[in-house]
C-alpha cells in the first residue's frame, strides 16, 4: 500500500507557470500509468497555453473560480466542475479568483511531455 500525505508533498513550479503539488506521480510513489497532483492559481494568474501530446489530463476544481479553454473554446469553471483534456488538446485556465484544483495524467504528468506554441 502506499500512501502520501498531501503536507509532505513539496510544491514547485511546471513547466507551465502552475505550482503543482505531487500528491502520487513518478517522483514520489511506485506509479506507471497515471499521476494526481494538486494545483493552484493566484487570482488573475493564467497557467501558459500548452499540449502534452502521450497524456490525457483531468482538472477537478476543487475551489474558487476560473475560465477554462480547450482548443479555443473557452468555459467559467467552478468547484466541483471535471474537465476532459485530450492528449494534444491546447489548453490552459486563468484564475478569477484564487483556484485550487486536481490533476490527473495518464500516463503519468512529465515535463518532457509538454509543448508550447
Amino acid at each position: 500500500m502506499e500512501v502520501r500525505n498531501r503536507d509532505e508533498q513539496v510544491p514547485f513550479t511546471t513547466k507551465d507557470g502552475s505550482t503543482i503539488r505531487s500528491l502520487l506521480d513518478l517522483s514520489n510513489a511506485p506509479v506507471s500509468n497515471q499521476s494526481l497532483a494538486e494545483a493552484s492559481l493566484v487570482a488573475g494568474g493564467v497557467i501558459e497555453r500548452h499540449y502534452h501530446r502521450v497524456s490525457e489530463e483531468f482538472y477537478y476544481i476543487t475551489a474558487g473560480s476560473g475560465v477554462m479553454e480547450v482548443e479555443g473554446i473557452e468555459r467559467e469553471v467552478l468547484p466541483g466542475d471535471a474537465i476532459l483534456i485530450p492528449p494534444g488538446a491546447w489548453h490552459r485556465i486563468h484564475a478569477v479568483e484564487a483556484l485550487e484544483f486536481l490533476c490527473c495524467c495518464s500516463p503519468p504528468y512529465s515535463h518532457d511531455d509538454t509543448y508550447f506554441a
